[in-house]
């Protein structure tokens, strides 16, 4: 299959956290974004919840007509070096007309969203992608991606649930992780992996490369 070269990068804990709130605290946070320059991935995928929190408007999608698209789609509605993807499976989140946005987004949903929010999503100049029938087919989302879109590399830098979404479908070439000098501990909070089923194996990883920072953060790359 083509393919993007996809890269999930995020900042932890020593204790593989990944809440935003507690690592915005950790010394090197401010090379995470050195190091998501570093690995050149001009397009970025988020899950809803991250999108909801930090780009979406405020309120949520309700579709008078409830018709579901219901085949395969996308409606490309800017060319770019790259796009802020976002997986919203049902086509929930309000968006501000992205007209001339040099990174414009990008609406993933599965193909039972409704007709109306893609409707939706045309009139604020939002491109988009419909595949998979109850849930987002993601290799197939990737496969458009790099047809379709021109997305040659990109960057996961999601919540546990896409993280663990794009490695459970055998997608991600690599793992890249900037862990802060120090700990979170606290029960029940996020981690950058978290959700498969408790008969699912390792996922073994060779090691790429190790670079340590002034801020005492050190970068860690792993091959898939």
């Amino acid at each position: 299959m083509k393919k993007p070269y996809i890269i999930c990068h995020m900042m932890i804990s020593i204790d593989g956290r990944i809440d935003c709130a507690m690592t915005s605290k950790l010394p090197g946070v401010d090379d995470y974004y050195t190091t998501l320059d570093e690995i050149n991935v001009p397009t970025t995928v988020s899950g809803r919840v991250r999108a909801e929190l930090e780009m979406a408007e405020s309120g949520e999608f309700h579709a008078k007509n409830t018709e579901s698209y219901g085949k395969e789609g996308f409606s490309k509605k800017a060319d770019a070096t790259g796009y802020e993807v976002i997986i919203d499976t049902n086509g929930k989140l309000l968006w501000p007309d992205a007209s001339g946005m040099a990174k414009p987004y990008l609406i993933v949903t599965s193909e039972k969203v409704s007709k109306e929010y893609l409707d939706y999503l045309d009139g604020q100049n939002i491109s988009w992608i419909a595949c998979g029938k109850e849930h987002v087919d993601l290799a197939r989302a990737v496969e458009i991606l790099a047809e379709k879109f021109g997305v040659e590399r990109m960057g996961i830098v999601g919540g546990p649930k896409i993280n663990t979404a794009f490695l459970e479908a055998g997608l991600l070439d690599e793992i890249s992780l900037l862990v802060g000098a120090g700990i979170d501990g606290r029960g029940g909070m996020p981690s950058v992996f978290d959700g498969l089923a408790m008969e699912h194996d390792v996922t073994r990883l060779k090691l790429i490369d190790v670079k340590k920072f002034d801020s005492d953060a050190v970068q860690i790359r792993y091959q898939c």
